[in-house]
C-alpha cells in the first residue's frame, strides 16, 4: 500500500489509481513529515514538494533524504522557476533522489520502473559536464578500460599515464543479495579499519550514499570516471567497492555477497530471484547485521544449501576500531 503527502497538487494524485492507506494534506516541515512516516511502513510515498515548508531550499531535502528512504519515494516537483533548472535537479541527485517527475504519466512510470542513478546521471554535474566540454583536448587521451583486465594493460602500455602497476593492490567488491544488506556501512567500517595498517580507497559507483559519513577520502564516482579513479589509486593496498550499482564484476579481484538473514529480507530476495540460492552457491556469502547463534547459521546453511563465509553482526558504524570488523578482516586476510 502507498502513502501520499499533498499540498498545490491534491486533485493530480487523487486522480491516480492507486491504493492509498495513509494521505496527508497541506504544508508540513521535514521534520513533521520525518515523524509521520519514519516508521509507518509503506511500499511508495508520493510527496507533493509543495508540501514540504521551504522547498526551494535543499537544506530540507537534505534532512529528507538522511531520515527516510528515498528509493520509495516519488517526488512530484512544482513548475516554479527555482525547482525547474538543471542545478536544482543536479541537487536532487546528489541527495540521492532519483524519483522525481512533474506529472501523473511518471508517476506511474516511477511505481513500476523506479530510477537508479544512471537513469538520472545526464542531470547531474551539469557545471562540470560544460567545463569539461569547453575544455581543450589533450594532444593524447587514454581509452577508458571497462574491466580489470583492460586496466591493468592501459597502466602498462600507455606512457601518458606515467604510473605502473602495483602488484600488491587488490580490488575488493561488496553486493547486497538481500536489500539494505549494508554493503556501503560495511565498506565505510572496513575502510577505518584496515586503514589503521595499510592504505586504503573506498568507492561507491552510480551511488552518493557516502557523503552521509562525512569523509572527503570515500570517493562517489560513475561507471564512466570509474576506470580513472582506479588509475589514480595504484599504489594502494586495497580498493573496496561498492557493488550495489554496478554490474561489472571483473573488475574485482573477489566479490563478497552479503544476506542479512531476517525472514522478511530473506523472503524479499527469494520473491525477487526464487532461483538467488543456486547463484549464490559458489559465491562468497557473508552474513551482515546478523543475530544467528551459531546453531541458526547451521540450520541456514542446511535450508539454503550455502556455504557461510563468515557472520558480522550489528555494529556501531561510528566506533573507530570495532572488534567485529577486525575478526571479519583477519578471517578473510585483508
Amino acid at each position: 500500500m502507498n502513502v501520499m503527502v499533498y499540498n498545490k497538487y491534491k486533485e493530480l494524485l487523487l486522480g491516480l489509481n492507486l491504493d492509498v492507506m495513509k494521505s496527508i494534506e497541506g504544508v508540513f516541515n521535514v521534520d513533521e513529515i520525518i515523524d509521520t512516516f519514519s516508521n509507518f511502513y509503506y511500499d511508495k510515498m508520493i510527496l507533493d514538494i509543495t508540501a514540504i515548508r521551504d522547498y526551494k531550499n535543499t537544506d530540507n531535502l537534505q534532512k529528507l533524504a538522511m531520515n527516510l528512504n528515498m528509493e520509495n519515494v516519488i517526488l512530484l516537483l512544482d513548475d516554479s522557476p527555482e525547482s525547474d533548472t538543471k542545478a536544482y535537479l543536479s541537487k536532487l541527485i546528489s541527495l540521492g533522489i532519483y524519483n522525481f517527475t512533474r506529472n501523473s504519466e511518471g508517476i506511474n512510470y516511477l511505481l513500476v520502473h523506479p530510477h537508479t542513478y544512471r537513469d538520472v546521471a545526464n542531470l547531474h554535474n551539469i557545471t562540470e559536464s560544460d567545463l569539461a566540454m569547453a575544455a581543450p583536448k589533450e594532444k593524447k587521451e587514454a581509452p577508458k578500460p571497462s574491466t580489470k583486465v583492460e586496466f591493468v594493460e592501459m597502466i602498462n602500455e600507455d606512457p601518458t599515464l606515467n604510473t605502473v602497476t602495483n602488484a600488491k593492490l587488490k580490488i575488493v567488491g561488496f553486493k547486497n543479495a538481500t536489500t539494505h544488506a549494508g554493503a556501503t556501512s560495511l565498506i565505510y567500517m572496513l575502510k577505518k579499519t584496515v586503514g589503521l595498517h595499510k592504505k586504503v580507497a573506498a568507492i561507491e559507483v552510480n551511488k552518493v550514499d557516502f557523503l552521509y559519513f562525512n569523509d572527503k577520502e570515500l570517493i562517489s564516482t560513475t561507471t564512466t570516471d570509474l576506470p580513472k579513479e582506479l588509475m589514480k589509486k595504484t599504489d594502494y593496498d586495497y580498493i573496496f567497492i561498492d557493488l550495489n550499482d554496478y554490474d561489472d564484476l571483473s573488475v574485482c579481484n573477489e566479490v563478497y555477497y552479503l544476506l542479512e538473514p531476517s525472514t522478511i529480507m530473506i523472503n524479499k530476495m527469494i520473491r525477487r530471484n526464487r532461483n538467488i540460492f543456486e547463484q549464490l552457491k559458489k559465491e562468497k556469502v557473508v552474513l551482515n547485521k546478523c543475530v544467528l547463534s551459531k546453531s541458526d547459521i547451521a540450520t541456514f546453511e542446511y535450508e539454503t544449501k550455502l556455504k557461510v563465509l563468515h557472520a558480522i553482526p550489528p555494529c556501531d558504524d561510528r566506533q573507530e576500531n570495532i572488534e567485529a570488523i577486525r575478526i571479519f578482516v583477519n578471517k578473510v586476510g585483508l
